[in-house]
């Protein structure tokens, strides 16, 4: 996710970055050129059509189409926002919960049971960066911190790896439970923030699996280019040949808006605007570690 100050809004406009739209909509601007400029050579110079000709009602129907065409790229935009938004909520309550569950385990356990104390200092952010290495289909190893005595952490990665940490993690609780190092009304209190883990990883999976309907997103990508296609038959005899850069301006505005839908809807990469998951779980490693 790309940090910067939301005030220092004039510098954006001068600003190119690696996710910049322009960057992956230029091979199309090229072909729209050239397409648009063939399209006004031909009405002009060569069939030489007048204004006069009923080629000019499609520029009523653009008119029309435009109104249409916005309030889909609105839905567009709001509906990937909301699954952003989501996600970041999900990834909040990981924070927190993980902050909860330090602070109980600190303050119930025994004074001496420093071993107990370390494995779930080592445990409870490793879960965060599984999650986050889940939902971006990977694994490393490195990331994960070894438990007490340097043992190395070695779960099965043909299986659902959050899910065997957080299994452990309750394992973990049960076994100080039944050592009678946790009393019952302890271990109903810890079983809220135990139970948060396995459901925020559930909701962002939710997030992650369930893209937009395909119909819908093939119907905004056709429309789009339907409606930039036929715009320079119409506007060609009122523009003449500037009819090229406004056709490439028109697609810029309208594709670019579907790009970033399709770039945050699923918040859970590498990408620019997605959500910053490292920085999360290093901050959860660094406040369990300084709770515990």
């Amino acid at each position: 996710m790309i940090n910067y100050n939301p005030k220092e809004w004039f510098t954006f406009i001068f600003r190119i970055h690696k996710a910049d739209t322009v960057r992956k909509l230029f091979p199309m601007f090229i072909a729209l050129s050239i397409y648009s400029g063939i399209i006004a050579w031909l009405e002009l110079e060569v069939w030489k059509l007048s204004a006069n000709s009923e080629l000019k009602n499609i520029s009523l129907m653009h008119g029309l189409l435009g109104f249409v065409i916005s309030l889909l790229l609105v839905f567009r935009t709001n509906t990937a926002y909301d699954r952003w938004w989501e996600g970041r909520r999900q990834w909040g309550t990981l924070v927190n919960s993980s902050r909860n569950l330090a602070l109980k385990i600190d303050a119930m356990l025994p004074a001496g049971n420093e071993a107990a104390k370390a494995w779930f200092r080592a445990m409870i952010p490793n879960f965060a960066f599984s999650l986050k290495n889940h939902l971006r289909k990977i694994y490393l190893p490195e990331e994960m911190e070894n438990l007490p005595g340097n043992v190395a952490l070695a779960p099965d990665t043909n299986k659902h790896i959050p899910n065997q940490l957080a299994g452990m993690i309750m394992q973990k609780i049960m076994e100080l439970h039944q050592a009678g190092q946790l009393s019952g009304d302890q271990l109903i209190i810890l079983n809220t923030e135990l139970a948060s883990l396995t459901e925020v990883c559930g909701a962002c999976e939710r997030i992650k699996n369930t893209p937009i309907p395909f119909s819908y997103s093939v119907f905004i990508k056709k429309f789009i280019f339907f409606y930039i296609m036929t715009m320079p038959f119409g506007y060609v005899f009122s523009l003449g040949y500037l009819i090229i850069p406004m056709i490439v301006f028109i697609f810029f505005v309208l594709a670019s808006l579907e790009l970033i839908a399709e770039e945050i809807e699923d918040p859970f990469g590498k990408d620019a605007n997605d959500l910053p998951t490292d920085t999360i779980c290093n901050n959860i490693r660094m406040h369990v570690g300084e709770i515990l």
